[in-house]
Protein backbone atom coordinates (compact mmCIF):
# COMPACT_ATOMS: atom_id res chain seq x y z
CA UNK A 1 0.00 0.00 0.00
CA UNK A 2 1.23 3.72 -0.61
CA UNK A 3 1.80 6.24 1.91
CA UNK A 4 -1.12 8.75 1.77
CA UNK A 5 -1.44 11.73 -0.87
CA UNK A 6 -4.47 13.65 -0.62
CA UNK A 7 -3.66 14.33 -4.41
CA UNK A 8 -5.68 10.65 -5.10
CA UNK A 9 -8.58 11.83 -3.60
CA UNK A 10 -10.42 13.92 -5.80
CA UNK A 11 -13.15 16.55 -4.31
CA UNK A 12 -16.23 18.57 -6.27
CA UNK A 13 -14.86 21.01 -5.34
CA UNK A 14 -11.91 20.62 -6.68
CA UNK A 15 -12.90 20.25 -10.42
CA UNK A 16 -14.76 23.62 -10.31
CA UNK A 17 -18.23 23.28 -9.72
CA UNK A 18 -17.79 25.60 -6.74
CA UNK A 19 -15.22 27.38 -4.85
CA UNK A 20 -17.22 28.79 -1.69
CA UNK A 21 -15.11 26.26 0.78
CA UNK A 22 -11.63 25.25 1.72
CA UNK A 23 -10.14 22.70 3.04
CA UNK A 24 -10.07 22.87 6.30
CA UNK A 25 -8.03 20.92 9.51
CA UNK A 26 -9.41 17.72 11.01
CA UNK A 27 -11.19 19.05 14.30
CA UNK A 28 -11.58 16.79 17.22
CA UNK A 29 -15.30 16.43 17.07
CA UNK A 30 -17.55 17.18 14.08
CA UNK A 31 -20.86 16.89 15.67
CA UNK A 32 -23.15 19.08 15.81
CA UNK A 33 -26.47 19.46 17.52
CA UNK A 34 -28.50 21.36 15.37
CA UNK A 35 -30.64 19.10 14.16
CA UNK A 36 -33.49 20.58 12.71
CA UNK A 37 -31.53 23.59 11.27
CA UNK A 38 -29.46 21.71 9.16
CA UNK A 39 -31.89 18.70 7.88
CA UNK A 40 -34.07 21.22 6.68
CA UNK A 41 -31.02 23.02 4.54
CA UNK A 42 -29.36 19.68 3.46
CA UNK A 43 -31.35 16.56 3.60
CA UNK A 44 -32.93 14.78 0.95
CA UNK A 45 -35.81 12.50 0.83
CA UNK A 46 -37.08 9.90 -1.57
CA UNK A 47 -40.18 11.86 -2.29
CA UNK A 48 -38.00 15.23 -2.64
CA UNK A 49 -36.08 12.72 -5.25
CA UNK A 50 -38.86 12.01 -7.05
CA UNK A 51 -40.08 15.85 -7.69
CA UNK A 52 -37.14 16.59 -9.32
CA UNK A 53 -34.88 17.37 -6.57
CA UNK A 54 -30.88 15.91 -6.82
CA UNK A 55 -30.35 13.72 -4.71
CA UNK A 56 -27.22 15.02 -2.71
CA UNK A 57 -28.66 18.83 -2.77
CA UNK A 58 -26.62 19.93 -5.06
CA UNK A 59 -28.33 23.01 -6.84
CA UNK A 60 -26.95 22.12 -10.70
CA UNK A 61 -29.08 25.40 -11.53
CA UNK A 62 -26.04 27.55 -9.75
CA UNK A 63 -23.36 25.94 -11.35
CA UNK A 64 -21.64 26.79 -14.88
CA UNK A 65 -22.41 22.89 -15.51
CA UNK A 66 -25.51 20.69 -16.05
CA UNK A 67 -25.20 17.13 -13.86
CA UNK A 68 -25.16 15.64 -17.14
CA UNK A 69 -22.30 17.53 -18.32
CA UNK A 70 -20.28 17.59 -15.16
CA UNK A 71 -20.90 13.57 -15.35
CA UNK A 72 -18.94 13.65 -18.54
CA UNK A 73 -16.38 15.83 -17.55
CA UNK A 74 -15.45 13.58 -14.79
CA UNK A 75 -15.24 10.72 -16.64
CA UNK A 76 -12.91 12.17 -18.89
CA UNK A 77 -10.85 13.32 -16.43
CA UNK A 78 -10.43 11.23 -13.70
CA UNK A 79 -6.92 9.17 -13.15
CA UNK A 80 -7.28 5.86 -11.89
CA UNK A 81 -4.89 5.33 -9.37
CA UNK A 82 -2.18 2.28 -10.54
CA UNK A 83 0.93 0.76 -9.05
CA UNK A 84 1.94 -1.48 -11.93
CA UNK A 85 -0.96 -1.94 -14.69
CA UNK A 86 0.47 -1.41 -17.31
CA UNK A 87 -0.99 -0.12 -21.04
CA UNK A 88 -1.12 -3.29 -22.57
CA UNK A 89 -2.88 -5.25 -19.43
CA UNK A 90 -5.63 -2.63 -19.40
CA UNK A 91 -6.54 -3.46 -23.56
CA UNK A 92 -6.97 -6.58 -22.37
CA UNK A 93 -9.09 -6.40 -19.65
CA UNK A 94 -11.12 -4.40 -21.61
CA UNK A 95 -11.71 -7.49 -23.76
CA UNK A 96 -12.03 -9.60 -20.78
CA UNK A 97 -14.64 -8.04 -18.48
CA UNK A 98 -18.35 -9.53 -18.70
CA UNK A 99 -21.01 -7.29 -20.88
CA UNK A 100 -24.03 -6.61 -18.29
CA UNK A 101 -26.95 -5.05 -19.10
CA UNK A 102 -27.05 -2.01 -16.81
CA UNK A 103 -30.48 0.08 -15.63
CA UNK A 104 -31.76 -2.13 -12.94
CA UNK A 105 -33.42 -0.67 -9.95
CA UNK A 106 -32.93 -3.56 -7.18
CA UNK A 107 -32.60 -0.93 -4.19
CA UNK A 108 -34.27 3.04 -4.97
CA UNK A 109 -33.39 5.52 -2.99
CA UNK A 110 -34.46 6.28 0.16
CA UNK A 111 -32.80 9.27 1.96
CA UNK A 112 -29.95 11.44 2.53
CA UNK A 113 -28.45 13.06 5.19
CA UNK A 114 -25.26 15.03 5.91
CA UNK A 115 -25.93 15.51 9.48
CA UNK A 116 -23.14 13.01 9.60
CA UNK A 117 -20.78 12.87 7.03
CA UNK A 118 -18.19 10.26 6.25
CA UNK A 119 -14.27 10.61 5.84
CA UNK A 120 -11.56 8.89 5.09
CA UNK A 121 -8.03 8.65 6.02
CA UNK A 122 -6.30 6.85 3.50
CA UNK A 123 -7.46 6.93 -0.30
CA UNK A 124 -6.56 2.75 -1.01
CA UNK A 125 -8.99 2.27 2.28
CA UNK A 126 -12.85 2.47 1.95
CA UNK A 127 -14.35 0.09 4.21
CA UNK A 128 -15.41 2.84 6.85
CA UNK A 129 -19.78 2.20 7.12
CA UNK A 130 -21.24 -0.56 8.61
CA UNK A 131 -24.99 -1.17 9.19
CA UNK A 132 -26.28 -3.53 11.71
CA UNK A 133 -29.86 -2.78 11.12
CA UNK A 134 -31.97 -1.52 8.34
CA UNK A 135 -31.91 1.20 10.80
CA UNK A 136 -29.05 1.54 12.31
CA UNK A 137 -25.20 2.37 10.81
CA UNK A 138 -22.08 3.10 11.66
CA UNK A 139 -19.77 5.36 9.78
CA UNK A 140 -16.37 6.94 10.53
CA UNK A 141 -16.44 10.95 10.83
CA UNK A 142 -13.13 12.40 10.86
CA UNK A 143 -12.03 11.33 14.54
CA UNK A 144 -15.66 10.41 15.81
CA UNK A 145 -17.20 7.51 15.06
CA UNK A 146 -20.92 7.96 14.87
CA UNK A 147 -24.18 6.19 15.15
CA UNK A 148 -27.12 6.93 12.58
CA UNK A 149 -30.53 6.33 13.23
CA UNK A 150 -32.97 6.22 10.04
CA UNK A 151 -36.27 5.88 12.34
CA UNK A 152 -34.87 8.81 14.23
CA UNK A 153 -33.39 11.24 11.91
CA UNK A 154 -30.44 11.37 14.14
CA UNK A 155 -26.97 10.85 14.55
CA UNK A 156 -24.69 10.24 17.72
CA UNK A 157 -21.50 10.47 18.59
CA UNK A 158 -20.32 6.78 20.29
CA UNK A 159 -16.41 7.19 20.46
CA UNK A 160 -14.36 9.98 19.86
CA UNK A 161 -10.15 8.91 19.24
CA UNK A 162 -8.74 12.30 18.92
CA UNK A 163 -9.10 12.48 22.98
CA UNK A 164 -7.13 9.75 24.84
CA UNK A 165 -8.59 6.45 24.68
CA UNK A 166 -7.55 4.06 28.39
CA UNK A 167 -8.86 0.49 27.76
CA UNK A 168 -11.24 -0.55 30.74
CA UNK A 169 -10.76 -4.61 30.67
CA UNK A 170 -7.77 -5.50 32.82
CA UNK A 171 -6.45 -9.02 32.45
CA UNK A 172 -3.28 -10.73 33.75
CA UNK A 173 -1.19 -10.64 30.92
CA UNK A 174 -3.32 -8.64 28.69
CA UNK A 175 -1.04 -6.50 26.73
CA UNK A 176 -3.48 -3.20 26.31
CA UNK A 177 -2.51 1.00 25.94
CA UNK A 178 -3.93 3.83 25.94
CA UNK A 179 -4.19 5.65 22.59
CA UNK A 180 -4.75 8.84 21.16
CA UNK A 181 -5.25 10.88 18.25
CA UNK A 182 -5.75 7.87 16.25
CA UNK A 183 -6.66 8.22 12.53
CA UNK A 184 -9.12 5.30 11.82
CA UNK A 185 -8.39 3.14 8.70
CA UNK A 186 -10.91 0.52 8.71
CA UNK A 187 -13.68 -0.76 10.90
CA UNK A 188 -15.99 -3.81 11.60
CA UNK A 189 -18.91 -4.00 13.86
CA UNK A 190 -20.53 -7.42 14.60
CA UNK A 191 -21.61 -9.85 17.15
CA UNK A 192 -22.10 -6.28 19.66
CA UNK A 193 -18.50 -5.42 18.92
CA UNK A 194 -16.98 -2.31 17.40
CA UNK A 195 -13.30 -2.72 16.04
CA UNK A 196 -11.78 0.10 14.71
CA UNK A 197 -8.12 -0.09 13.17
CA UNK A 198 -5.65 3.03 13.15
CA UNK A 199 -3.16 5.18 10.20
CA UNK A 200 -0.31 4.13 13.26
CA UNK A 201 -1.42 0.35 13.63
CA UNK A 202 -3.75 0.81 16.19
CA UNK A 203 -6.74 -1.54 17.22
CA UNK A 204 -9.80 -0.45 19.25
CA UNK A 205 -12.09 -2.78 20.21
CA UNK A 206 -15.29 -1.80 21.98
CA UNK A 207 -18.23 -3.66 23.45
CA UNK A 208 -21.79 -2.08 21.58
CA UNK A 209 -23.72 -1.41 24.62
CA UNK A 210 -21.00 -0.98 27.42
CA UNK A 211 -19.34 2.37 27.56
CA UNK A 212 -15.87 2.98 27.01
CA UNK A 213 -13.22 0.98 24.82
CA UNK A 214 -12.74 -2.89 26.27
CA UNK A 215 -9.02 -3.25 24.64
CA UNK A 216 -6.47 -1.24 22.83
CA UNK A 217 -3.35 -1.25 21.55
CA UNK A 218 -0.42 -0.94 18.92
CA UNK A 219 0.06 -4.03 16.65
CA UNK A 220 3.16 -2.65 15.45
CA UNK A 221 6.12 0.23 16.10
CA UNK A 222 7.11 -0.18 12.37
CA UNK A 223 7.27 3.39 10.36
CA UNK A 224 4.26 1.85 8.12
CA UNK A 225 2.33 -0.34 9.96
CA UNK A 226 -1.56 0.84 9.00
CA UNK A 227 -4.39 -1.42 9.73
CA UNK A 228 -5.88 -1.99 6.31
CA UNK A 229 -8.59 -4.29 7.51
CA UNK A 230 -10.36 -5.68 10.70
CA UNK A 231 -13.02 -8.10 10.96
CA UNK A 232 -14.38 -10.14 12.95
CA UNK A 233 -15.74 -14.08 12.64
CA UNK A 234 -16.29 -17.15 14.45
CA UNK A 235 -13.72 -19.70 13.72
CA UNK A 236 -15.00 -22.85 13.02
CA UNK A 237 -15.36 -23.96 16.97
CA UNK A 238 -17.78 -21.39 17.47
CA UNK A 239 -15.01 -19.00 19.09
CA UNK A 240 -15.23 -15.72 18.34
CA UNK A 241 -12.35 -14.11 16.74
CA UNK A 242 -10.67 -10.63 15.67
CA UNK A 243 -8.96 -10.30 12.22
CA UNK A 244 -6.07 -7.44 11.49
CA UNK A 245 -3.88 -7.57 8.37
CA UNK A 246 -1.37 -4.48 8.58
CA UNK A 247 1.07 -2.75 5.93
CA UNK A 248 3.90 -4.83 8.13
CA UNK A 249 3.01 -8.00 5.68
CA UNK A 250 1.26 -9.95 8.81
CA UNK A 251 -2.01 -11.12 9.62
CA UNK A 252 -2.98 -11.01 13.43
CA UNK A 253 -6.17 -12.92 14.76
CA UNK A 254 -7.52 -12.65 18.40
CA UNK A 255 -9.62 -14.26 20.81
CA UNK A 256 -12.27 -11.72 21.37
CA UNK A 257 -13.17 -12.40 24.90
CA UNK A 258 -9.88 -12.40 26.33
CA UNK A 259 -8.08 -10.30 23.65
CA UNK A 260 -4.88 -12.52 23.56
CA UNK A 261 -3.23 -13.14 20.20
CA UNK A 262 -4.18 -16.38 19.03
CA UNK A 263 -2.20 -16.30 15.42
CA UNK A 264 0.11 -14.61 13.62
CA UNK A 265 0.52 -14.95 10.02
CA UNK A 266 3.49 -13.43 7.43
CA UNK A 267 3.47 -12.93 3.89
CA UNK A 268 5.89 -11.63 1.04
CA UNK A 269 4.00 -8.38 0.73
CA UNK A 270 1.53 -5.69 2.52
CA UNK A 271 -1.50 -7.18 3.09
CA UNK A 272 -4.35 -4.82 2.09
CA UNK A 273 -7.25 -6.70 3.00
CA UNK A 274 -8.38 -10.49 4.46
CA UNK A 275 -11.35 -11.88 4.86
CA UNK A 276 -12.64 -15.26 6.51
CA UNK A 277 -15.53 -17.76 4.64
CA UNK A 278 -18.51 -18.43 6.18
CA UNK A 279 -17.11 -21.62 7.96
CA UNK A 280 -14.22 -19.56 9.50
CA UNK A 281 -11.94 -22.01 7.79
CA UNK A 282 -10.37 -20.18 4.81
CA UNK A 283 -8.94 -17.22 4.74
CA UNK A 284 -8.36 -14.74 1.29
CA UNK A 285 -5.81 -12.71 1.37
CA UNK A 286 -4.58 -9.94 -0.96
CA UNK A 287 -2.26 -7.06 -0.86
CA UNK A 288 0.55 -5.66 -2.71
CA UNK A 289 0.69 -8.28 -5.63
CA UNK A 290 -1.30 -9.25 -8.46
CA UNK A 291 -1.88 -12.84 -6.85
CA UNK A 292 -5.04 -13.59 -4.14
CA UNK A 293 -4.20 -16.21 -2.26
CA UNK A 294 -6.78 -18.24 -0.07
CA UNK A 295 -5.26 -19.92 3.57
CA UNK A 296 -5.87 -22.05 6.11
CA UNK A 297 -7.46 -20.15 8.56
CA UNK A 298 -5.66 -22.25 11.22
CA UNK A 299 -2.03 -22.43 10.11
CA UNK A 300 -2.00 -20.06 7.78
CA UNK A 301 -0.53 -22.20 5.48
CA UNK A 302 -1.52 -21.40 1.51
CA UNK A 303 -3.56 -23.40 -0.09
CA UNK A 304 -4.22 -21.99 -3.65
CA UNK A 305 -3.09 -19.09 -5.46
CA UNK A 306 -6.01 -16.88 -7.98
CA UNK A 307 -4.12 -15.54 -10.38
CA UNK A 308 -5.81 -12.68 -12.83
CA UNK A 309 -5.22 -9.71 -11.72
CA UNK A 310 -3.20 -7.04 -13.32
CA UNK A 311 -2.62 -4.82 -10.50
CA UNK A 312 -3.01 -4.49 -6.69
CA UNK A 313 -5.68 -5.31 -4.54
CA UNK A 314 -7.89 -3.59 -1.86
CA UNK A 315 -11.17 -5.52 -1.25
CA UNK A 316 -12.59 -9.07 -1.33
CA UNK A 317 -16.16 -10.78 -0.17
CA UNK A 318 -17.15 -14.55 0.14
CA UNK A 319 -20.52 -15.24 -1.42
CA UNK A 320 -22.80 -17.21 1.97
CA UNK A 321 -22.32 -20.84 -0.19
CA UNK A 322 -18.51 -20.09 0.87
CA UNK A 323 -17.68 -21.36 -2.54
CA UNK A 324 -17.38 -17.66 -4.39
CA UNK A 325 -15.25 -15.19 -3.40
CA UNK A 326 -14.99 -11.72 -5.19
CA UNK A 327 -12.18 -10.11 -5.17
CA UNK A 328 -11.64 -6.38 -5.85
CA UNK A 329 -8.46 -4.53 -7.67
CA UNK A 330 -6.97 -1.43 -8.95
CA UNK A 331 -6.76 -2.50 -12.46
CA UNK A 332 -10.24 -1.52 -12.13
CA UNK A 333 -12.29 -4.96 -11.84
CA UNK A 334 -14.08 -7.42 -9.63
CA UNK A 335 -12.88 -11.32 -9.97
CA UNK A 336 -14.81 -13.80 -9.06
CA UNK A 337 -13.37 -17.12 -8.26
CA UNK A 338 -14.83 -20.84 -7.74
CA UNK A 339 -12.58 -22.10 -4.77
CA UNK A 340 -12.85 -25.29 -5.99
CA UNK A 341 -11.60 -24.56 -9.80
CA UNK A 342 -9.10 -21.46 -8.41
CA UNK A 343 -7.34 -21.81 -11.98
CA UNK A 344 -8.98 -18.82 -13.18
CA UNK A 345 -11.54 -16.40 -12.33
CA UNK A 346 -15.03 -17.39 -14.28
CA UNK A 347 -16.37 -13.53 -14.42
CA UNK A 348 -14.70 -10.52 -14.58
CA UNK A 349 -16.78 -7.42 -13.63
CA UNK A 350 -15.78 -3.99 -14.51
CA UNK A 351 -16.24 -0.34 -13.38
CA UNK A 352 -16.36 2.82 -14.95
CA UNK A 353 -13.72 5.18 -13.45
CA UNK A 354 -11.55 3.52 -11.08
CA UNK A 355 -10.32 0.85 -8.64
CA UNK A 356 -12.41 -1.84 -7.13
CA UNK A 357 -12.18 -0.42 -3.14
CA UNK A 358 -15.18 -2.18 -1.97
CA UNK A 359 -17.34 -5.31 -2.23
CA UNK A 360 -20.19 -6.74 -0.11
CA UNK A 361 -22.92 -9.64 -0.93
CA UNK A 362 -26.33 -8.92 0.34
CA UNK A 363 -26.33 -12.15 3.28
CA UNK A 364 -28.92 -14.18 1.10
CA UNK A 365 -26.47 -13.86 -1.77
CA UNK A 366 -28.77 -12.44 -3.98
CA UNK A 367 -26.58 -9.71 -5.24
CA UNK A 368 -23.08 -8.44 -4.95
CA UNK A 369 -22.40 -4.73 -4.58
CA UNK A 370 -19.21 -3.29 -5.61
CA UNK A 371 -18.30 0.28 -4.77
CA UNK A 372 -15.36 2.45 -7.29
CA UNK A 373 -13.21 4.98 -5.18
CA UNK A 374 -15.37 7.74 -6.46
CA UNK A 375 -18.93 8.10 -7.88
CA UNK A 376 -20.20 5.16 -8.59
CA UNK A 377 -21.88 2.12 -6.81
CA UNK A 378 -22.98 -1.40 -9.06
CA UNK A 379 -25.29 -3.54 -7.75
CA UNK A 380 -24.85 -7.00 -9.26
CA UNK A 381 -27.75 -10.16 -9.81
CA UNK A 382 -26.40 -13.23 -9.41
CA UNK A 383 -29.48 -14.95 -9.90
CA UNK A 384 -28.46 -13.28 -13.62
CA UNK A 385 -25.37 -14.92 -13.64
CA UNK A 386 -24.08 -11.11 -13.00
CA UNK A 387 -25.39 -10.10 -16.54
CA UNK A 388 -27.65 -7.27 -14.78
CA UNK A 389 -26.89 -4.70 -12.30
CA UNK A 390 -27.46 -1.29 -10.87
CA UNK A 391 -25.70 1.84 -11.48
CA UNK A 392 -25.85 4.21 -8.34
CA UNK A 393 -24.35 7.18 -9.71
CA UNK A 394 -23.58 9.59 -7.04
CA UNK A 395 -20.32 12.74 -6.45
CA UNK A 396 -17.90 12.16 -4.55
CA UNK A 397 -15.33 10.03 -2.55
CA UNK A 398 -16.76 6.50 -1.45
CA UNK A 399 -15.97 5.93 2.40
CA UNK A 400 -17.80 2.55 2.45
CA UNK A 401 -21.06 0.45 1.85
CA UNK A 402 -23.26 -1.31 3.82
CA UNK A 403 -26.10 -3.92 3.08
CA UNK A 404 -28.42 -4.32 6.35
CA UNK A 405 -28.48 -7.88 7.56
CA UNK A 406 -31.83 -8.61 6.25
CA UNK A 407 -30.80 -7.55 3.13
CA UNK A 408 -33.65 -4.68 3.61
CA UNK A 409 -31.08 -1.58 3.09
CA UNK A 410 -27.85 -0.37 1.89
CA UNK A 411 -25.69 2.52 3.08
CA UNK A 412 -23.21 4.51 1.15
CA UNK A 413 -20.58 6.79 3.14
CA UNK A 414 -19.92 9.62 0.53
CA UNK A 415 -16.63 11.37 1.57
CA UNK A 416 -16.58 15.14 0.37
CA UNK A 417 -15.96 18.47 1.24
CA UNK A 418 -18.99 20.58 0.33
CA UNK A 419 -20.96 17.15 0.14
CA UNK A 420 -20.17 14.73 2.62
CA UNK A 421 -23.31 12.24 3.64
CA UNK A 422 -24.70 8.97 4.56
CA UNK A 423 -26.83 8.37 1.68
CA UNK A 424 -29.81 5.27 2.31
CA UNK A 425 -31.06 2.89 -0.63
CA UNK A 426 -34.10 0.53 0.30
CA UNK A 427 -34.81 -2.64 -1.46
CA UNK A 428 -37.21 -3.02 -4.04
CA UNK A 429 -40.18 -5.18 -2.71
CA UNK A 430 -40.74 -6.85 -5.67
CA UNK A 431 -37.03 -8.67 -5.96
CA UNK A 432 -37.94 -11.77 -4.12
CA UNK A 433 -35.09 -14.15 -3.64
CA UNK A 434 -34.42 -16.84 -5.69
CA UNK A 435 -32.58 -20.05 -6.26
CA UNK A 436 -29.04 -18.63 -7.54
CA UNK A 437 -27.96 -20.52 -10.74
CA UNK A 438 -24.60 -21.33 -8.98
Amino acid sequence: MEQFNSDEVSYLDDKSIRATKNDSDFSDSDFEDDFETKKMETDTSAQEARNGKDIQGIQWEGFKYTRDEFRETRLKQYENFVNILTPSSREKLDKEHRQVEKGKNFYEFQFNTRLVTSTIVHFQLRNLVWATSKHDVYLMQNYSLMHWSSLLQRGKEVVNVARSVTPTQKLPGLFSEPLSRVQVSSMAVKENLILLGGFNGELLCKCVNQPGVAFCTRLSTEDNAITNTVDIYRSPSGSLRLITANNDCKIRVFDAQSFTRVSEFAFDWSVNNTSVNPDGKLLAVLGDSTECLISDSHSGKVISSLKGHKDYSFASAWHPNGLILATGNQDTTCRLWDIRNPSESFAVLKGNMGAIRGLKFTPEGRFLAMAEPADFVHIFDMQSGFLQSQEIDLFGEIAGISFSPDTEALYVGVADRTYGSLMEYKRRKDNHYMDPFF
